[in-house]
C-alpha cells in the first residue's frame, strides 16, 4: 500500500460524484423536454458504480483469514450510465403537439420520468460525497506534511 494510495482512492471517488452532479443536473434540465431525437419524452439517466479491485492486493487486515482477498481496492468507477426506462405521468393538455391522438390518453402528454424533489436529495448526496472525498484528501496531506516536519527534526 502505497503513500499516495489513499489520495488515488479519493480521486476516484471525486471523479464519480463530478459525473454523478453532471448526470443529475441533465436530468433536472430536462424535466419538462417532452420531445427527444429517440422520441417520446425525456428518460432520466442513472450513474451504475462498481468498486475498482485490486488484483493483487499488498495489504492484508489481521482480522480475517489468510487467503480470503480483503485488500483495499483502488477506489471506485462509473460501470455504466443507464436510461431509466419507466414511464411519466400523463398531464391533460389536447393542444400540445405531443398529446396522443388515439386511445384511453387522447389530450395526455407523457412527461420525463424525472422527479426534481428526487434529484435534489441526489445532488445534495453527490455533493457530499464530493466534500467527503475532499476531506480524505486535505487528510492525507496534513499527514505528509506532518511526516516531512518530524524527518526535519
Amino acid at each position: 500500500m502505497g503513500m499516495f494510495t489513499s489520495l488515488n482512492i479519493a480521486a476516484t471517488g471525486m471523479s464519480v460524484e463530478r459525473l454523478r452532479t453532471d448526470v443529475i443536473s441533465n436530468n433536472i434540465a430536462n424535466a419538462s423536454t417532452t420531445r427527444t431525437p429517440e422520441g417520446g419524452p425525456f428518460k432520466k439517466s442513472l450513474v451504475v458504480l462498481e468498486p475498482i479491485a485490486s488484483e493483487h492486493p499488498v495489504w492484508r487486515t489481521p482480522f480475517v483469514a489468510a487467503d480470503q482477498d480483503n485488500g483495499p481496492g483502488q477506489g471506485v468507477r462509473v460501470k455504466q450510465i443507464i436510461k431509466d426506462s419507466s414511464e411519466g405521468p400523463l398531464r391533460w393538455d389536447p393542444d400540445n403537439p405531443d398529446a396522443y391522438q388515439s386511445g384511453p390518453h387522447k389530450g395526455y402528454v407523457e412527461m420525463p420520468n424525472v422527479n426534481i424533489v428526487n434529484e435534489m436529495v441526489n445532488l445534495i448526496s453527490a455533493s457530499r460525497a464530493y466534500e467527503a472525498n475532499g476531506t480524505v484528501v486535505q487528510g492525507a496531506k496534513d499527514m505528509f506534511s506532518a511526516a516531512l516536519e518530524i524527518g526535519k527534526a
